[in-house]
């Protein structure tokens, strides 16, 4: 194995950026994607996290040592390669390396291979070895568009003037029902991991108007779907005066300031997940916005139509195919508000026109993403939520400190929910939501 005297003096440059030096020698530091061999040729793939690029390495042109050192290299052995970048329209990315020296850094040995190979592999085995399948080129795709709709949400509502305000993780009581819980001994007293950040931001908007949060939140649900996490992110904004309209503008121009932006950063991460970014571009607001009632009504013409199983009963929440059937009308997010309040959580504002109506929304993704923002105008009487609680048989002491929110100037508010993954999953278009996060927790997997 050769080593270079000026490779020290040789800029250190990514594979995403090898354009800004071409004709010019550079240092790689990654990993060995793949090789190909055809006779005196070496065709070694090098990765580095911000993508990949071949290596050209010709026998003739290096010592013998540098030449069998690369072409003994194992799958992920990890190593620093010097090289002169040469564009190439054929090669992924438009560029190649034509290798002039190599330090292998940790060679993968062979006797105990890289589990996971260029061939297939089953969805268990994968999720068994998140911790490697990460590294390769789909999933490091997902991951980076995941990093940019993180950026573009917080970009969108930093310069909006909102302010980010952190809610604790540890919580005294349930913020979306009883049942989804994740218990905790907390010392001499029972806590639970948080549901939500909601409540807890609401107190926060009363001192700084404008406010969001963004963390980790946890659901207790026994539940299977493609849609659920037990662990996901979610970013909550509040707005102190806020409506239920003002609710509805803000949630379409964030959609859309999200999906706008990833499709400006990053297209050669949709490209590697093969995502169809024509139906991105069609994202555009106002958004279409329906009632209940209506969301209802088109279930039941569905239905008569035969395009919709079963017939819907009001009162009812809509359910995965439910959604998907009524998103599928429309070629761009949804908005479906005013659901029967015995169905939302119990500190929403009821519709004074219609008492039995809450002012929230839902907004649907579009191809059969579901739910990927709920929202809602928070309920600003003292009294009628106080009666809320116990009617949902939520211990009042617990919720001392929210009541106070109202009996001390209090004012109308609203906010909102988004999940992290569920965007990623439609934003990339993929078909299970374990993809969108570097280690998913679901109801049967909790290792890696």
């Amino acid at each position: 194995m050769e080593s270079s005297a000026t490779q020290t003096e040789t800029p250190i440059t990514t594979i995403r950026d090898v354009g800004h030096h071409e004709g010019q020698a550079v240092v790689i530091r990654g990993w060995l994607y793949n090789l190909r061999e055809s006779g005196k040729l070496l065709f070694p793939q090098f990765r580095d996290g911000s993508g990949i690029i071949q290596g050209v390495v010709v026998k003739s042109q290096v010592s013998p040592e540098l030449f069998d050192s690369i072409k003994s290299l194992t799958q992920e052995s990890s190593v620093i390669v010097t090289g002169k970048v040469r564009a190439d329209k054929r090669a992924p990315g438009g560029y190649e390396l034509d290798v002039t020296d190599a330090q292998v850094v940790q060679k993968v040995k062979e006797d105990d291979p890289y589990p996971i190979s260029l061939k297939e592999h089953g969805v268990d085995f994968l999720m068994e070895h998140r911790h490697l399948w990460l590294r390769s080129p789909r999933q490091a795709a997902v991951l980076r568009v995941r990093a940019e709709i993180i950026k573009a949400a917080r970009d969108f509502f930093d310069d909006r003037g909102f302010t980010l305000t952190d809610p604790p993780i540890l919580t005294p009581a349930a913020c979306e029902g009883t049942t989804t819980l994740f218990p905790v001994d907390y010392f001499e007293e029972q806590a639970f991991l948080t549901q939500s950040g909601q409540l807890y931001v609401e107190a926060t908007a009363m001192a700084l108007g404008k406010v969001y949060s963004f963390g980790p939140t946890f659901r207790a649900e026994k539940s299977k779907t493609r849609r659920h996490l037990t662990e996901f992110w979610m970013v909550e904004p509040e707005v102190a005066y806020g409506t239920l309209d003002d609710l509805m503008q803000l949630a379409e121009e964030f959609i859309t300031h999200i999906v706008t932006r990833v499709l400006e950063r990053r297209r050669p991460e949709m490209e590697t997940i093969g995502r169809d970014i024509s139906k991105l571009e069609k994202i555009a607001t106002p958004f279409p916005r329906i009632t209940y009632d209506e969301a209802v009504k088109m279930l039941n013409d569905g239905h008569e139509k035969g395009l919709v199983e079963n017939k819907f009963e009001w009162g009812g929440d809509f359910g995965s195919p439910d959604e998907t059937y009524i998103s599928s009308q429309f070629d761009r997010p949804v908005m479906i508000h005013r659901y029967p309040a015995k169905v939302k959580a119990f500190y929403m504002e009821p519709d004074p026109q219609r008492p039995e109506l809450a002012l929230c929304v839902d907004v649907l993704a579009p191809e059969g993403y579901g739910e990927s923002i709920g929202g809602s105008q928070r309920m600003a009487s003292y009294e009628l939520l106080l009666e809320r609680i116990h009617e949902h048989n939520l211990p009042e002491e617990a919720f001392k400190w929210y009541l106070d929110l109202r009996k001390y100037g209090g004012v109308p508010h609203a906010g909102f929910g988004m999940g992290i993954e569920r965007a990623v999953a439609w934003i990339c278009g993929l078909e299970h939501v374990r993809e969108t996060i570097p280690f998913p927790r679901m109801l049967h997997r909790l290792y890696p």
